[in-house]
């Protein structure tokens, strides 16, 4: 039975790979997060309160669990405030991710790591696995840096490079589709640049590509992102349709007008081909991801029976 570890298992896509590896009965798992208690319950499954940033706590934990794979879906993703608050990045993207790979190597753990396309400039894409990085932003240089950390690692490593990740878990944070059905849905208006593409990315589609790759003991560099690039603006757009909000609400803008402390590469994309081929994956679309995503919600909500709100999805403006 292969022993699977999940770091950041409170998250979206924590959550999400470790209902995915729950559903099948050749997985041990533990769950770790920095939060005291985990937002999931599974049956028979641990959960550790974990800072990956702290050395010895990352240590304990591996060495007690002694993963086969260690899933690290943990880090610091708000652009603008690594840019501001440059060492915790790097403290979180780097260090942390270091401390992992440290202690996996006493076991020889896989590692399985979550890349951005940030890592990339965003002049030329779309970008295939084989393109060079030149980050702009720091963000995007904490996350080359664990890339590099993992290449020089002698471990066995599935870096998924990924992009606008969004889906629905109960209790995670908004995420830019999410945040858009919220506004929408109050009647807020709202800016969104139309001058930055790249392929919005179902998390389910980002968890199941990841259990694959454990699953064929894939190795090295992969794309998993949404199979459609379009701008943000166009996303806004076609999911306020999807959920019948109003998209008059939507203002296009270009991204210097926003004057943002991180710059965003503008032209980026992933082409994900190696990854549908390779792991044998279906990525969705637009209108596919934004039809799940209304789905879960809505079940969500049946399940609540109305006993507590969910955020972005009653009691707004709905168009007709």
């Amino acid at each position: 039975m292969k022993r699977i570890m999940i770091i950041g298992s409170n998250g979206l896509l924590g959550q999400k790979v470790a209902e995915l590896c729950i559903r099948g009965s050749s997985y041990q798992l533990m769950l770790c997060s920095v939060e005291p208690s985990s937002l999931i319950t599974l049956p028979d499954v641990p959960y550790t309160m974990l800072d990956m940033t702290v050395k010895k706590e990352v240590k304990d934990a591996v060495t007690s669990f002694e993963p086969d794979v260690i899933v690290n879906c943990a880090a610091m993703t708000n652009v603008d405030a690594c840019e501001r608050e440059r060492e915790m990045a790097w403290k979180v993207n780097v260090t942390g991710l270091e401390n992992i790979i440290e202690a996996a190597k006493r076991k020889k753990s896989r590692i399985v790591h979550i890349s951005s396309d940030y890592i990339f400039d965003g002049k030329g894409g779309p970008y295939d696995e084989n393109h060079r990085p030149e980050p702009i932003s720091y963000y995007g240089k904490t996350k080359l840096a664990g890339e590099n950390a993992l290449r020089v690692s002698d471990l066995d490593y599935f870096i998924a490079r990924t992009m606008v990740l969004y889906g629905y878990s109960p209790g995670v944070k908004l995420n830019f589709a999410l945040w858009l059905v919220q506004s929408l849905d109050a009647g807020t208006h709202v800016k969104i640049v139309d001058d930055q593409y790249g392929n919005p990315t179902l998390v389910d589609d980002l968890a199941f590509g990841l259990l694959r790759a454990i699953e064929l003991g894939k190795t090295g560099i992969f794309n998993i992102a949404g199979r459609e690039i379009v701008t943000r603006y166009v996303f806004a757009v076609r999911l306020a349709e999807k959920f019948g909000l109003d998209p008059a609400l939507i203002t296009p803008v270009k991204t210097a007008e926003l004057n943002q402390p991180a710059p965003r590469p503008l032209k980026s994309g992933l082409i994900t081909l190696k990854a549908e081929t390779e792991l044998g994956i279906h990525l969705s679309n637009v209108d596919e991801g934004l039809t799940i995503l209304k789905s879960q919600i809505s079940r969500t909500l049946k399940r609540l029976d109305d006993e507590k709100p969910v955020p972005g999805v009653r009691g707004g403006k709905r168009r007709g």
